[in-house]
This record gives C-alpha cells, sequence and structure tokens, in this order.
C-alpha cells in the first residue's frame, strides 16, 4: 500500500509524457521535441513521391517511337530453354506463351504499310526441312517486314539458295551464320542496301547514332551482364525508296557467334536483343 502513491505518480508522468510526444508529432510545430521523428515521417513520404516509376511505351521501349514508325522489341532464344520474343506496336508476335516459338528461324511477315501481322512461323534448322523456309520466304511481295530471331540452331539446315535470300532481305551476316549462333533481324522484301536492324557476333560492340547526313560511331566493350546484350535505334532515319524498295543506310550491328571461349551458356552464346523504331511504307512510295 506504500508504494501505490509513488505508481500513481509514475504513471501520470509517463502519460504525461507520451501525450506530449504524440501532439508534438501530430502539431509539427517549430517548438516540436521530437523533429527526428517528424523527419523521420516526412522524409519516407517525400522518397516515396520523388522517385515515379520510369513510363515505358509500346513493347517496353523507354521513348516513343515517332509518327508513322512502328515500335518493335525482339529477343533472341536463351540456349535452348527460354524462347524467342518478337513484338511489334505493343503486340506480341511470337513467343513461348502464345506457343508459336520453336527451334531454328521464328519469323513475322508484317505489311510494311498497315504494320498488320501476316503469318508467324517457326522453322527447324537442324532436323526440319529447308524447302519449307524457301517456300515461305520465296513469294515475298515487295514492301513486307521481315523479323527473325533465332533460338538453339538456326543455321544446320541453311543452304546457299536461303541465304542469298535473306542477304536479299537486307541481311549482312548470314553468310558467316553458323550452328548455334544468337541472331535477330528485321529486313525489308526490296531492300536496297543491307539493314540497320540486325545482330549477330563480334568481338566489340559498334553503336551507330545517324546525325543528318553524317554517321558517328561510338565502340563500346561488351559487359558481362545476365541480361541479353541490346542495341536502341531510336528515331533512326530511314525511309522507302520511290520504286516501292526499302532503303536502309549502310550501317554495321553486332553478331553473337557459338564459341566454347565466349559462350555465356554450355554450348551456347549469350541471347541478344534489339528495339527500335521502323518507319511505315507509304502508299505512295
Amino acid at each position: 500500500m506504500r508504494l501505490a502513491g509513488p505508481f500513481r505518480i509514475v504513471a501520470l508522468v509517463v502519460t504525461v509524457g507520451l501525450t506530449w510526444i504524440v501532439a508534438s508529432i501530430l502539431l509539427g510545430g517549430p517548438g516540436s521535441g521530437f523533429p527526428r521523428i517528424q523527419q523521420l515521417f516526412i522524409s519516407t513520404e517525400n522518397s516515396v513521391t520523388a522517385e515515379p516509376r520510369a513510363r515505358k511505351y509500346k513493347c517496353g521501349l523507354p521513348q516513343p517511337c515517332p509518327e508513322e514508325h512502328l515500335a518493335f522489341r525482339m529477343v533472341s532464344g536463351a540456349a535452348n530453354v527460354i524462347g524467342p520474343k518478337i513484338c511489334l506496336e505493343d503486340k506480341m508476335l511470337m513467343s513461348s506463351v502464345k506457343d508459336n516459338v520453336g527451334r531454328g528461324l521464328n519469323i513475322a511477315l508484317v505489311n510494311g504499310v498497315s504494320g498488320e501481322l501476316i503469318e508467324a512461323r517457326a522453322f527447324d534448322m537442324w532436323a526440319g526441312d529447308v524447302n519449307e523456309l524457301l517456300k515461305f520466304i520465296r513469294p515475298l511481295h515487295e514492301g513486307t517486314l521481315v523479323f527473325v530471331a533465332s533460338y538453339d540452331d538456326p543455321a544446320t539446315k541453311m543452304n546457299e539458295e536461303t541465304r542469298k535470300l535473306f542477304s536479299d532481305l537486307g541481311s549482312k551476316n548470314i553468310k558467316e551464320l553458323a550452328f548455334r549462333d544468337s541472331w535477330v533481324f528485321v529486313g525489308a522484301k526490296g531492300v536496297q542496301n543491307k539493314s540497320p536492324f540486325e545482330q549477330d557476333k563480334t568481338n566489340r560492340l559498334f553503336q551507330w547514332f545517324l546525325e543528318g547526313s553524317r554517321y558517328q560511331k561510338s565502340s563500346l566493350a561488351p559487359k558481362e551482364e545476365t541480361r541479353p546484350l541490346t542495341l536502341l535505334f531510336q528515331q533512326l532515319r530511314v525511309g522507302w525508296g520511290k520504286a516501292g524498295t526499302h532503303t536502309y543506310s549502310p550501317l554495321t550491328f553486332l553478331h553473337v557467334k557459338n564459341s566454347k571461349h565466349t559462350n555465356k551458356y554450355e554450348g551456347w552464346p549469350e541471347a541478344l536483343e534489339m528495339e527500335g523504331c521502323i518507319p511505315r511504307k507509304t502508299t505512295a512510295s
């Protein structure tokens, strides 16, 4: 009973103290007894609003494409495990989820005027019939865009006619494409020069920027990353020729070969990723 008085005093002091703390935090005046606690609440709120999520555009591009351009993003297959992806104008044309990809070459044909998908097919270049691929790409019409992404082995069944047809579509590296190389490519029927939208392997990554009528080249060493190598072709000035041909700038890009000394996966090189903007073909051109 003798301790009841002191306990009441202690309880009263604690209650008053807690009341003062809560009032100081809520009121937040200059005379606050706990400015650090108040600042902690303010800093947390500010940090949330100060770091907005980066906006993504069609196909996940970091910037929007100019008018009358088609946004695209392509990723080659990784080893024989992860299938390739081809996205155009925020629509997935080919992917493992759509269940329309396979070992070899994955090809999507697109109308260069409307941007609509014509047909998408996968061709087995290890055990398949190369004549099926030839029947697919021989009758292409002028102005047809051709998106190609490799998966596992893109080249074992490839013959001279196949390589010539891809070369006519604008591929520069098709002659060197070999067993289990990684390759992504965008070409067009009737192209006059080689397409800038292509990746396979070299020892260094060359990225080109077009500035008016001048070309500027920068050489960047490849980085050891788990994500695919990427080239971004934003607002690249390429156009359709007067005779209905697709005229590209004569640019050179990267190639990833199957090599036991540089392979990221056992038996396969790293995957490749390419994204950017392609001009539509006008009906008058």
